[in-house]
């Protein structure tokens, strides 16, 4: 095996030593120590739970170590999270006031021991509670999809990031009825914007359908634009972009399947042309599996989605030039019922939340083949269902 030569330096004494180098790298990574504050190294991780409200978290991306949660918020139904892009508003789904959702300023976030959340204003949704909420790019407009009321909701914001009022809220009427149990009504599951902030977007789980809106961040207005269609009785549930903004790919939660579609910005249209399914059939139960969240790395080359049942997540890579996905792997999450992942924004840690086992297990990925290397860490908290990165 070669081996780095060493460097002999010579002294006062008339021999060699390799002191005088040791201490010059001593002092310099002494210098770097000191002077790189600990907090660099720390991305905060907001956690949204079923049961007890929002928690706070910091993962340590030089060696994926995370903080053990604290509980910052008591809100109940706190299903999914949303940042405001000042990165100073938190947004959270609400159960009270027969579903709402509510805003909170971030106080201190300096340390885990410290971090604080400070209720602001609550305004119902106008069609019971909330699946998912978002904001826009641009900070105007915050949004909701409500699952049960089969609706979408938009809201104006303070120039703060703060709620203003309810702008609008528009049913989505009636489910494709392929799968009878899932799909009489309208399901909304999922909502947010296009990379270029035109249009509103909301996979629809009973209507086989995302649903279009162009997009008046002025007002917070919508405008029903298309009904985009996936393969029948497959229940879009979740939706994200290409990091280019050429591609989108939505998560199919019933047929355990990713619908990929090329996106025109310049006409706003979605052309599906690729279905690839996220198990194969020898492992799909259809009444013990199901889809449930999916991201795509920073670096656009891997796609992951979570199978619940199955306990898994499925790795993909993504090619432009072929215009398809292709498996790489399937990973298990250490936990049980995957509803949320999320990969840290330097694109190195994947977190993913086991509602069932109450869980949060951290794994990080190859950047060269996008696999999935289990960290040897887990923090438990109860029924986490939501991972936000402070800078995502």
């Amino acid at each position: 095996m070669n081996k780095c030569p060493i460097r002999y330096y010579p002294t006062a004494f008339g021999t060699t030593s390799t002191i005088p180098m040791v201490q010059s790298i001593f002092t310099v990574l002494t210098i770097l120590l000191l002077t790189t504050p600990v907090s660099a190294q720390n991305v905060d991780v907001w956690l949204g739970t079923a049961k007890t409200g929002i928690y706070h978290s910091t993962l340590n991306v030089a060696n994926g170590k995370l903080s053990e949660p604290a509980l910052v918020s008591e809100i109940s139904g706190a299903g999914f999270l949303a940042m405001h892009p000042n990165g100073r508003i938190l947004y959270s789904t609400n159960r009270e006031n027969e579903g709402s959702v509510t805003a909170f300023s971030i106080i201190d976030n300096s340390s885990n021991e410290s971090a604080r959340l400070e209720q602001l204003k609550s305004i119902p949704t106008g069609d019971g509670g909330a699946a998912c909420v978002a904001v826009d790019k641009l900070g105007k407009v915050l949004m909701s999809a409500q699952y049960g009321g089969g609706s979408t909701s938009t809201y104006q914001l303070k120039p703060n990031g703060d709620l203003l009022a309810l702008a609008a809220n528009i049913k989505h009427g009636k489910g494709s009825g392929v799968n009878a149990k899932r799909q009489a009504t309208a399901h909304p599951h999922w909502v947010g914007t296009s990379p270029d902030n035109q249009f509103l977007l909301v996979p629809d789980l009973g209507t086989d359908q995302v649903f279009q809106y162009q997009l008046d961040t002025e007002t917070g207005d919508i405008r029903l634009k298309s009904k985009i269609p996936v393969p029948p009785g497959s229940g879009p549930r979740h939706m994200k972009f290409h990091p280019s903004g050429e591609y989108a790919f939505v998560l199919n939660e019933l047929t355990l399947a990713i619908s990929v579609f090329r996106y025109d910005q310049t006409a706003g249209t979605f052309q599906e042309i690729q279905n690839i399914e996220t198990l194969p059939l020898d492992l799909k139960d259809r009444h013990l599996n199901t889809a449930a969240e999916i991201r795509v790395h920073p670096n656009g080359k891997f796609v992951y989605s979570s199978n619940r049942g199955h306990d898994s997540i499925s790795v993909f890579g993504f090619s432009p030039e072929k215009n398809k996905l292709e498996l790489v792997e399937r990973e298990s999450v250490r936990g049980a019922w995957p509803r949320n992942f999320n990969i840290d924004p330097s694109g190195r840690w994947l977190l993913a939340a086991g509602r069932h086992s109450n869980t949060l297990a951290v794994f990080e990925i190859d950047q060269d083949s996008g696999e999935l290397t289990y960290a040897r860490q887990i923090v438990n908290l109860p029924a986490p269902i939501c991972v936000l990165f402070q800078n995502e």
